[in-house]
């Protein structure tokens, strides 16, 4: 406190600076509550930046205080403006109207087609509530495929979230501004008010639904014989868990179980031909929290990857990478001008990252390729030769840092970590809204509607956006698992662990437990059996008396034996 002013201490740790607020600017807030605050000035840098509160979280500690403050930080946000609001909730009262008028197009020019009838169902976790996208299944029998091998019509349905949110509209601009949803370890923080996401353009089963589609025709090998793109409207038969179809597939019985095993059959050979093109397949762990009443982490355990999983995925890929093509090749059909694309691109590594990984992987006892390239499927074969090896999961982690970060761009140069030529986002618009756009510039070209010579440049600052906006939402996720494992370890202080030495540094090393993936620092003042220098090339300290060795991938036993929430750092001693 001073003198008619608060002292606000930033949880940023780079801003170096606390605020000053004067006492009638605090909006209500006392010692230790948790506040937002914007700044007013700055012009003596020997005195305190002025502030003034925007928001009272609440008491700093408390989980939805420290949640909400973790997506502030990043830019997004719990509420909606009320102008947002309110168009949502319009359009959820005339959304029976809406749908009486788009099913009275169905047989016109420019109308939806009528996928009704069609089995129809989504997949997705457990505790999903909004569904983006339906897979639609019908075996082809008539007089063309009678004595022949069967084809099947698979439809990638997804929602027609563009029919909604229109251009320029304050749902339109709201959802640019966030560029995706957030996904903490207790919540989803909706790029989309929720009557949106969760009623109106989610995919419910036994309702219709208006929906934007690609459509193959394909035989039992995954070749493509004819390909579709147009809107529609579906009704999904059925609400599929990941777990509940897993199960159907598992025992070969069950509801819609011939469609099911026909649509994965298809989908393995998808993901062979992908691998066999060079498709990298890091498949990390991915770690999931228990939470009890008082969503204090009571439990932590690894989120099991199933064929399910597997089968969504393929024919996202598949939709995601058509419409990329179709894009691409209408652009080049009418004369290739730059105005009507959006492509998720992913280049090729730079060597010098590549060379650091390799002096990983050579450091730990493997082999790979000595030159400053490496193609990906050396990459891929290098990664399954660590498979079950005490490292895999480390070296994992190092292969996808190396890698260049996938964006979103205007200019098409593929996709190296997926080996596709052509690659887009279509699939997701509910949480991401690349995906939004995708859909509109998708139907300019399907319905022939010319793009604006301004279309270009705008497409450019969206898909810049986008990729910041993406990154952000990613930190924020982070953040927040951090600080539940944090709070976990908090409770298992002094209890003695295994894990995976992740890190090597002059100050010490960094230990990552096996079982529940938390990150925590032994100190080197801790290691006093001797003195311990760092050997940077074979990722190891090494004591200079005894030459005992403590090399990145190594497994130890560890005792947690401090933590600090705020900065979200774990104290570790090996025993």
């Amino acid at each position: 406190m001073q003198k008619n002013a608060v002292i606000f201490a930033p949880d940023e740790y780079r801003v170096y600076a606390d605020f000053s607020i004067a006492s009638s600017l605090l909006k209500g807030a006392v010692d230790g509550d948790k506040v937002q605050v914007k700044l007013l000035k700055w012009d003596d840098y020997l005195k305190n930046p002025e502030g003034e509160v925007v928001r009272v979280l609440g008491k700093k500690g408390q989980h939805n205080v420290e949640m909400e403050s973790i997506v502030l930080d990043k830019g997004f946000d719990t509420r909606f403006p009320a102008e947002v609001e309110r168009e949502a909730e319009q359009i959820e009262k005339t959304k029976n109207e809406i749908m009486a008028a788009e099913i009275a197009t169905i047989g016109k020019e420019h109308g939806r087609r009528d996928f009704r009838d069609t089995l129809t169902f989504t997949i997705d976790p457990i505790d999903a509530k909004d569904f983006d996208d339906a897979i639609s299944f019908k075996e082809i029998l008539d007089d063309k495929t009678a004595g022949t091998a069967p084809l099947y019509e698979i439809g990638v349905h997804i929602a027609d979230v563009s029919h909604y949110v229109r251009e320029g509209n304050a749902l339109d601009k709201e959802a640019l501004r966030r560029g995706s949803s957030v996904y903490l370890v207790d919540r989803t923080v909706p790029m989309l008010p929720e009557v949106l996401s969760n009623d109106v353009c989610s995919l419910n089963p036994n309702e219709d639904k208006l929906t934007f589609t690609a459509s193959f025709i394909m035989d039992a090998s995954g070749h493509i014989k004819e390909r579709w793109f147009g809107r529609t409207i579906i009704n999904s038969n059925t609400r599929f868990t990941y777990e509940s179809a897993q199960q159907v597939l598992d025992e070969k019985r069950g509801l819609h179980a011939k469609e099911l095993i026909v649509l994965n059959s298809i989908a393995k050979k998808l993901l062979a031909k992908r691998q066999a093109e060079g498709a990298i397949e890091f498949d990390q762990e991915e770690i999931k929290f228990r939470l009890d009443e008082n969503f204090k982490p009571v439990g932590v355990y690894k989120k099991e990857r199933t064929d399910t999983h597997r089968l969504v995925e393929e024919y996202m890929l598949l939709a995601n990478r058509e419409v990329a093509k179709f894009i691409y090749d209408s652009m080049k059909h009418h004369g290739g001008r730059d105005t009507g694309a959006l492509y998720r691109i992913h280049d090729a590594p730079v060597a010098e990252k590549i060379e650091s990984l390799g002096i990983l992987v050579r450091a730990l006892g493997h082999h790979f390729p000595e030159k400053g390239k490496i193609s990906a499927k050396e990459l891929n074969a290098m990664l399954k030769s660590i498979e079950g090896t005490p490292e895999a999961s480390l070296v994992k982690t190092a292969a996808v840092r190396s890698m260049s970060k996938a964006i979103y761009s205007t200019k098409n140069i593929g996709h190296f970590g997926l080996a596709f030529t052509f690659y887009t986002h279509f699939t997701s618009p509910i949480r991401r809204y690349p995906d939004l756009l995708v859909h509109r510039i998708l139907a300019n070209h399907l319905y022939t509607k010319k793009f604006r010579d301004t279309d270009l440049a705008k497409f450019e600052r969206i898909a810049s956006q986008s990729t910041e906006r993406e990154i952000a939402a990613a930190e924020a996720e982070r953040a927040s698992i951090k600080y539940k494992q944090v709070e976990y370890m908090q409770t298992r202080l002094g209890q003695v662990f295994t894990g995976i030495i992740s890190g090597v540094t002059e100050w010490g090393i960094y230990v990552e437990d096996e079982a529940t993936k938390c990150e925590g620092m032994v100190s080197l003042r801790s290691l006093t059996d001797d003195f311990y220098e760092l050997d940077k090339k074979t990722y190891s300290l090494v004591g200079k008396k005894t030459k005992k060795r403590y090399r990145l991938g190594d497994k130890v036993t560890y005792m947690a034996v401090g933590s600090d929430l705020e900065r979200r750092t774990l104290d570790y001693q090996l025993v």
